[in-house]
């Protein structure tokens, strides 16, 4: 399992500004993901449609990035570039797009699902390598305490209380990141 870099976006941003190779790897690593979902799950785009945005998203940001007004914005720049790029996906296709209210309900309880998983995941880059270990091979392999505790040379009796105290964690580092985001908001 490859650790996220813990440089910020807008670190990351001005190293990008620079010619950094390396920089512009990790900036595409950590938000493709995050383009691709808001193709597929949020426009719903068939996999041959979201590759076309996903490259043109990322090769629009690698020629604009000097347009970027505020270099800790990257996310939400590369949101609404993408979005731009998938409407017009969709109407140069020609589909009729009704904008029936349920319909933008559920694109919006789609996009707010993308945007809890990415924090989620960023708030599991933030704990230390250890829960993210265990709380990877619990959740997300679904390995039984059993297994985990053989695997770690761990006893099992203590598998249990580790993902909880790193759940607390987890949760310290979600509802960190959410004051800080509601701070920011109207």
């Amino acid at each position: 399992m490859s650790r996220p870099s813990t440089l910020s976006d807008a670190k990351l941003v001005q190293r990008c500004r620079t010619g950094d190779a390396d920089a512009w790897n990790e900036l595409v690593e950590r938000y493709s993901r995050y383009v691709y979902a808001i193709c597929v799950r949020g426009f719903r785009l068939s996999d041959d449609d979201a590759e076309d945005v996903f490259q043109d998203v990322f090769t629009r940001a690698f020629t604009r990035l000097e347009t970027l007004r505020d270099d800790s914005a990257l996310k939400p720049w590369l949101a609404q570039l993408t979005r731009r790029r998938c409407l017009d996906a969709v109407s140069s296709q020609s589909r009729e797009q009704t904008a029936d209210d349920s319909l933008v309900d559920e694109e919006s309880a789609d996009m707010e699902e993308i945007e809890e998983a990415f924090a989620l995941r960023e708030a599991v880059a933030g704990l230390s390598e250890t829960c993210q270990e265990i709380l990877d091979r619990f959740f997300a392999q679904d390995q039984s305490y059993r297994t985990i505790s053989d695997e770690l040379d761990i006893p099992a009796g203590t598998i249990a209380s580790r993902i909880a105290r790193c759940l607390v964690k987890l949760r310290d580092e979600l509802e960190g990141r959410n004051e800080a985001a509601g701070g920011s908001r109207e």
